[in-house]
């Protein structure tokens, strides 16, 4: 289903589980009431194929190049999210793809410190999947860091009950 302008009545994240060396890249965004990190990625554009999309968003944010990875991206888990966001009325939608994607040390070497679409100097950070696992992040898949690979592929959705935005 669309809107009139085409573009999807659900917007679609596409993001990455992006380990290496039993670490995760995230991004961290500084906000008053504490870090708030992501999983890299970001909204398709209209008429996008997921793998494009996604290719398109690590290569902005991060500089990787997909299509140099020894094993394509693999979608492992599905999110539907229904917030509302503070300071924003209506309901905030989202379907996030969550994809992993194994990253070899030496491509790892070469990712930047801070992410390179952002003007704000939003750092890249690789933190041990354990505590990953742990931290206030979005998607709300820190349960499944510590089993990217295990059954089931659709994660309980994020709602204003089970998620609190910073």
């Amino acid at each position: 289903m669309t809107t009139t302008e085409g573009v999807p009545a659900v917007p679609v994240r596409v993001c990455a589980v992006l380990v290496e060396g039993g670490e995760l890249c995230l991004i961290r965004r500084e906000r008053p009431a504490g870090a708030q990190y992501s999983l890299p990625g970001g909204l398709l554009h209209a008429d996008e194929q997921v793998p494009a999309g996604l290719a398109r968003e690590l290569r902005e944010e991060l500089g990787l190049d997909v299509a140099a990875l020894p094993e394509p991206p693999r979608l492992i888990r599905v999110q539907d999210q229904v917030t509302t966001r503070p300071g924003r009325p209506g309901t905030f939608r989202r379907l996030h793809l969550i994809h992993l994607v194994t990253v070899p040390h030496e491509m790892r070497a070469a990712f930047p410190a801070a992410e390179l679409d952002a003007e704000d100097g939003t750092r890249v950070v690789w933190v041990p999947l354990a505590e990953a696992a742990g931290l206030h992040l979005y998607p709300a898949a820190g349960p499944v860091l510590l089993d990217p690979a295990g059954s089931g592929v659709l994660l309980p959705p994020l709602t204003d009950l089970t998620y609190a935005w910073r």
